[in-house]
C-alpha cells in the first residue's frame, strides 16, 4: 500500500515539484497539501497547481490529522507548525526547510523522541555525497591547505550562507579539529584582509535564477583541489525528499539524516 503523504509548502517552487514527481512515481497517495493562511491559491487542487491532472486534494491552511509522512519545504516561520502537527498526530516528517533557529532545532530533537524525522540542509543525493567527500578530503589534505567555500543561489533565497554551505563547513571543521562556527570567515573586506590560518572562507552569491552551486576549494602553495556540486533544477532535491519519505515510513522515532537514508558512512 502506498504511503499517505502530506506536502507542506505545497504552492511553492519545491512543493509543486514534490507533488508532481510523487504523482508521476505512482508510489505515494497524496492526502494533504498545506500553505499559509490567506495564500491566494487556497482551495485550488494541488495537482493542478503542480501542472498535473487534478488529484482531488485542495490546498488548505490546516494540517490533516492522518498520514504516514509529511514533507516540509516551507519557510522557517512555518516549520514549528509542521513539527507540532506531526508530533501530535504521529506522522513521520521529512524536513528540508533551511534557516531554522536553534530553538527550532531543539524542538526537532524533542519531537524525534515521538516520531521518526529526517532533517537535512540539502536533500540532493549528489550533495550528500559531497558532504561526505569534503570530510575525507580535509582529513587527508590536512591544515596546510586553505579552505574556501563559494555558494551561489537565486536572488529569492533568504538565508545566507546556505544551509548546505554551513553543513560543508561543519564537516570540514570536524575533520580538521577546528572550532565551528568560530572558524568561519564570512567574506573579506579592507586593506588588511589577509587569510587567517585554520579558517574556512565563506562566500554567498545571490543572482538571477541560479538553482544551487557549491564549490569547496582546498589550496596550498603549489596546488589546488576543488570539489563541487551543481544543481541543474529542483527535481534532484524533490526526488531526494521523496526517497527519504519512503525510507522513513515505519522507522523508529529518532532524528535521521540523508546519510542514514542513503547508507553513507
Amino acid at each position: 500500500m502506498n504511503p499517505q503523504l502530506i506536502v507542506s509548502g505545497a504552492a511553492g517552487r519545491m512543493g509543486r515539484r514534490i507533488i508532481a514527481l510523487a504523482v508521476e512515481s505512482g508510489q505515494f497517495k497524496i492526502v494533504g497539501a498545506i500553505e499559509r493562511a490567506g495564500h491566494p491559491d487556497i482551495g485550488t487542487d494541488a495537482g493542478t497547481l503542480a501542472g498535473m491532472v487534478p488529484i482531488n486534494v485542495p490546498l488548505v491552511s490546516t494540517c490533516p490529522l492522518t498520514a504516514d509522512v509529511m514533507i516540509d519545504f516551507s519557510l522557517p516561520e512555518a516549520a514549528d507548525v509542521s513539527i507540532d502537527c506531526c508530533a501530535k498526530n504521529k506522522v513521520a516528517l521529512v524536513l528540508g526547510t533551511t534557516g531554522l533557529s536553534d530553538a527550532q532545532l531543539q524542538k526537532l530533537k524533542t519531537a524525534a523522541a515521538k516520531i521518526p524525522i529526517v532533517q537535512a540542509t540539502n536533500m540532493s543525493v549528489g550533495m550528500n555525497v559531497l558532504f561526505n567527500l569534503v570530510s575525507k578530503a580535509a582529513a587527508m589534505l590536512g591544515p596546510e591547505y586553505d579552505v574556501e567555500i563559494v555558494e551561489q543561489h537565486h536572488r529569492f533565497k533568504k538565508d545566507a550562507p546556505s544551509g548546505s554551505a554551513l553543513t560543508l563547513s561543519k564537516n570540514i571543521a570536524a575533520a580538521e579539529g577546528w572550532p565551528w562556527p568560530d572558524c568561519l570567515a564570512h567574506g573579506r573586506v579592507g586593506k588588511e584582509a589577509l587569510r587567517t590560518k585554520n579558517t574556512i572562507g565563506m562566500h554567498a552569491v545571490r543572482a538571477g535564477d541560479i538553482t544551487g552551486e557549491h564549490e569547496v576549494i582546498f589550496s596550498t602553495l603549489g596546488e589546488t583541489v576543488t570539489l563541487s556540486h551543481s544543481a541543474h533544477n529542483r527535481d534532484n532535491f524533490a526526488r531526494g525528499a521523496l526517497r527519504a519519505a519512503q525510507w522513513l515510513v515505519g522507522k523508529k522515532p529518532a532524528l535521521y539524516s540523508m546519510a542514514d537514508v542513503l547508507g553513507i558512512k
